[in-house]
């Protein structure tokens, strides 16, 4: 529990008043925090009215960044570096799932993750290799971690929905289309958005695209 507390981070009810029906954690980036992407919860309260948002502060206070955290110590890009980096912090980030989907009294799949570009890296390793299938991962400005060891490690397969500019300076768009044909190719269900003229951000289209992903793999059945 005690390394649980490093991942505090804001959170908000369900807009209905009622016990939460859904579960949406919100992972932030790089030198970001939990509050930053709190942002988005006013876009998405309205078509979710049953969901409790969570965003936890990454584990490390991220040097250089007053008030930000990291998932991992971002040295560089290359494969090896991303890799470890997601396999150190993911134990963490299912942890936490697990506690806070149990204290809603929610299965996983009515749980479902959205990371901005580091927190993307950490949804899409992450969900893939979890026992029980969450609801779904929404990725903006990410990329997949660690390809080459996804397919032998995959248990479960929730749909995707990634969203990326393709002006984007810190994280290569092409990104999103390696990632696309990854998951594909293991039987994913994954839809792609690139926001045109967008760099390292999300714009209109991204939120409006998000929210009706959300709101679609967590409505209730029936």
């Amino acid at each position: 529990m005690t390394e649980l507390n490093r991942l505090k981070g804001p959170m908000s009810a369900p807009a209905s008043g009622r016990d939460p029906q859904s579960l949406v954690i919100l992972l932030h980036g790089y030198g970001s925090n939990g509050d930053d992407l709190m942002g988005l919860v006013p876009y998405w309260r309205a078509s979710l009215p049953d969901t409790v948002f969570m965003a936890p502060n990454a584990p490390e206070i991220c040097p250089g960044a007053p008030g930000g955290y990291q998932w991992w110590s971002l040295t560089d890009l290359g494969r090896e570096s991303r890799a470890a980096g997601v396999r150190q912090a993911a134990p963490l980030v299912n942890a936490f799932i697990d506690m806070h989907r149990t204290a809603c009294d929610l299965p996983n799949s009515k749980v479902a993750l959205v990371g901005f570009s580091q927190g993307t890296m950490m949804a899409l390793h992450v969900a893939p290799r979890r026992a029980e299938a969450l609801a779904g991962v929404v990725g903006y400005s990410g990329m997949l971690a660690d390809a080459e060891a996804l397919q032998a490690e995959v248990k479960t397969r929730p749909p995707l929905l990634l969203v990326h500019g393709d002006a984007d300076q810190m994280v290569p768009f092409a990104a999103m289309g390696q990632a696309e044909v990854e998951f594909k190719a293991l039987g994913f269900e994954i839809a792609t958005h690139a926001s045109r003229g967008l760099g390292h951000s999300i714009d209109e289209a991204g939120l409006r695209l998000g929210g009706d992903f959300l709101a679609r793999v967590l409505s209730p059945v029936g």
